[in-house]
């Protein structure tokens, strides 16, 4: 398989006045083509900093990161925004939908920053909300949609641009019992697409094919495991 993220020795320094805080300590983490991979740790793990490594908004102060096979460690500002728009699709707690705006014109918008046209962007956007059983909701405000769907909308969002890798932060921290699981299912079924998940919730790092675990900007355990449905996963170390 081939890697879709390689991170190798990253490490993260934040400068709060004459405090360095190391967030991110030597982490390497490789993630295939095609996996489900769920990152987990408590508050100060460090798991929102890498977060933010992967998904290029934040450059590492040291380490090397290869997205998609390209290097993109010391990428300017410019050129993250680019290779995030061309190769990261995120997926977000809150959703992030534009509220007057229908579901259709959510998901065509990083076609619209990318420059496609019009034609080509509406037809990119409705099969992608039929991919996620929202073929009938195209002219709906957010507000006229429950969460679940506006989650749907927002991974119809993320999935637009064919992106290499889909970012999950926190994607079922908003629904209920019910709706994350329906939202899970969803994620778990893109086979076509890298997922990398964050999440503090274990029943939903069980539908992940792994599960790595940060303490104290180190990783402390790398599990693959048999991916539930809506039951336990059983786990064995990397």
């Amino acid at each position: 398989m081939t890697s879709v993220v390689a991170l190798e020795g990253i490490t993260r320094v934040f400068s709060l006045g004459d405090v360095d805080v190391h967030a991110l300590r030597g982490v390497s983490l490789t993630v295939e083509r095609g996996e489900f991979v769920a990152i987990m740790g408590s508050s100060g793990s460090g798991k929102s900093t890498l977060m933010n490594v992967i998904g290029c908004l934040d450059r590492p102060t040291a380490g090397r990161y290869l997205l998609d096979g390209q290097d993109v460690s010391q990428q300017s500002r410019a050129a993250l925004a680019h290779t995030r728009n061309k190769t990261i699709g995120f997926v977000f707690q809150n959703f992030n939908l534009l509220s007057r705006t229908s579901a259709l014109e959510n998901v065509e918008l990083p076609l619209l920053y990318s420059g496609v046209g019009t034609k080509e962007r509406h037809a990119r956007a409705k099969d992608a909300l039929e991919r996620v059983g929202l073929g009938s909701r195209l002219d709906h405000l957010p507000n006229q949609l429950s969460g679940g769907q506006q989650q749907r909308v927002a991974i119809a969002r993320a999935l637009v641009t064919k992106p290499s890798l889909l970012l999950a932060d926190e994607p079922t921290g908003a629904l209920d019992t019910k709706t994350s699981e329906e939202v899970m299912t969803l994620l778990s079924a893109l086979k076509d697409i890298t997922v990398v998940l964050v999440t503090h919730e274990h029943d939903v790092a069980a539908w992940a094919q792994r599960v790595v675990t940060l303490r104290d900007g180190n990783i402390l355990s790398d599990k693959r495991q048999t991916p539930h449905r809506g039951g336990s996963a059983a786990q064995h170390e990397v």
